[in-house]
């Protein structure tokens, strides 16, 4: 991707892949059910089969960051939460369970750009739980001690493009949707990274709901994240529970949700981040850079 051509395209325009959940790759059995889950859950959750069978169903990636970014992925969905009743003001990963610390993640991710000094994420952190300001002051200050320099402060979303990012250094947007973004420059609002859930199991209307909101998306002057994923009802879990949602839902979709990629185009009416669950078991990475070449192919006329 790093021809010409492509560092002056707008990242608006451009394909990116994502992973939904990005951190749930590693789950800690042995700690509390996290307040992202109802009251009910947190006492069944005594039962330590009960814990076994919440994995299942919260881990939706098998690859760590390192691996994700090596295997194409650019923008990360972050759900984080401090543990309630532990000193101090750590923050974790958390999808049901806890996961890692959210320092370790963002030191791993760091090592990546260190690498890569010409690549570009997004971090996306959307959801906080049992958190209150100092919380968030604890972690907004761990990112910039994680990225420093690398923070690209927030701007018109029109005029983010690699070669934009390139002359400044920039390596990384965070998205922070909660109102303390206002007070730091590297922190972009939340709605400027819209994420439409279409919340349901079923493959045929989640595809009619990623077709329509897409229609609407080009009004705004946004980022965009295509959500490719089905999610379990009660229902649906309590009747496989112990298949988890890989087996249940996943594998027998994903090639209907690929094949809705590859008849998709970037540009501005077009996809922008696609999402996924357990992004490696169809190749997703070498779609996406395929639908981006379609970009360069409309110029070529023109130039």
């Amino acid at each position: 991707w790093g021809g010409i051509q492509f560092s002056e395209v707008k990242y608006s325009w451009l394909l990116f892949l994502g992973s939904h959940d990005s951190f749930s790759y590693w789950v800690d059995e042995k700690s509390p059910v996290g307040p992202d889950q109802a009251t009910a859950i947190k006492r069944l959750a005594r039962i330590s089969l009960v814990k076994k069978i919440m994995k299942k169903w919260s881990v939706t990636q098998n690859l760590t960051f390192k691996e994700q970014l090596e295997g194409g992925i650019r923008y990360f969905d972050l759900r984080v939460s401090s543990k309630p009743g532990e000193i101090g003001q750590e923050i974790y990963f958390i999808h049901g369970l806890f996961g890692i610390k959210v320092w370790d993640g963002l030191k791993e991710i760091n090592t990546f750009l260190e690498q890569h000094p010409k690549e570009v994420i997004f971090l996306d952190f959307n959801h906080f739980y049992a958190m209150d300001d100092s919380h968030h002051f604890f972690l907004i200050n761990r990112i910039r001690s994680a990225f420093g320099s690398k923070l690209c402060c927030v701007e018109c979303v029109e005029y983010v493009t690699l070669q934009y990012m390139w002359e400044k250094k920039y390596q990384v947007l965070i998205f922070y949707h909660y109102p303390l973004y206002r007070e730091y420059p590297f922190l972009w609002p939340g709605n400027k990274m819209p994420a439409p859930w279409a919340n349901t199991t079923n493959v045929h209307k989640l595809l009619q709901f990623l077709e329509t909101t897409l229609e609407e998306r080009s009004r705004y002057g946004t980022f965009h994240v295509s959500q490719a994923i089905l999610t379990p009802r009660v229902k649906t879990i309590a009747r496989h529970l112990i298949r988890g949602l890989k087996n249940t839902l996943v594998h027998r979709n994903l090639p209907m949700i690929l094949n809705w990629v590859k008849a998709q185009k970037p540009g501005i009416m077009g996809v922008n981040i696609i999402t996924s669950d357990f992004v490696e078991l169809v190749d997703f990475a070498a779609t996406v850079i395929a639908l981006n070449d379609l970009l360069l192919e409309e110029d070529e006329p023109a130039t």
